[in-house]
């Protein structure tokens, strides 16, 4: 009978546990949504996506060897996730990219609670996307060989194409949470330096990741 008790307060708290990772993603989202000028308030941080994205790891396949053998890393961790909505991606695409590659190197202490996704639709082309981008200081042009690429199942497109106006704009960021929520949309021309203060304080509030 002990036994058999035991295992029901076990079984009972893996059900309060499994509950409890579900909502924290839709928590972090009220109380950012309720506490406005505690994120800041300004015109170029991130827009809460309510409710969040919620996303399957089967939605992710890797676009090369490299992105496929680690795409694992991705589970666990915050997420920035830059788009290449279209067959190839452009200017403000890459400088997109190479701006979150600053902006990880910039989390510091932090920086192995965060990864970089490059999610790219059906429609591009493997021979002609070049995921390459002048550097601002030595003007070399470099591409980032360790930097996970996924192709994104359609389902997820759409899902995305729904949190833009027009869609997903070319350099748009998204952040996605540890549980695999993508649940913070960062227009083009987003300022890294803002995005890092968001997260900072995403940080100090979750306990996952």
């Amino acid at each position: 009978m002990n036994e058999l008790n035991a295992q029901q307060k076990k079984n009972n708290l893996t059900v309060i546990i499994i509950f409890a990772m579900s909502i924290i993603p839709f928590g972090i989202a009220w109380y950012l949504s309720s506490n406005g000028a505690w994120m800041g308030g300004g015109t170029n941080q991130g827009r809460l996506i309510t409710p969040p994205i919620t996303t399957e790891f089967n939605e992710f396949s890797g676009f090369d060897e490299f992105s496929a053998e680690n795409l694992h890393e991705i589970k666990g961790r915050w997420v920035f996730i830059n788009v290449v909505p279209k067959k190839q991606c452009n200017e403000n695409c890459r400088f997109a990219i190479y701006k979150t590659k600053q902006l990880r190197v910039m989390m510091g202490k932090d920086l192995t609670r965060t990864r970089r996704l490059v999610l790219i639709s059906s429609e591009a082309e493997p021979a002609k996307l070049q995921l390459k981008w002048q550097d601002e200081k030595t003007g070399e042009v470099a591409e980032d060989n360790r930097l996970i690429k996924a192709k994104m199942a359609p389902s997820l497109l759409i899902k995305l194409n729904k949190t833009g106006k027009n869609g997903i704009e070319d350099g748009m960021l998204f952040l996605m949470d540890p549980l695999g929520n993508i649940m913070m949309l960062y227009e083009p021309e987003f300022d890294p330096y803002e995005v890092k203060s968001d997260l900072r304080k995403l940080l100090k509030i979750s306990q996952i990741g």
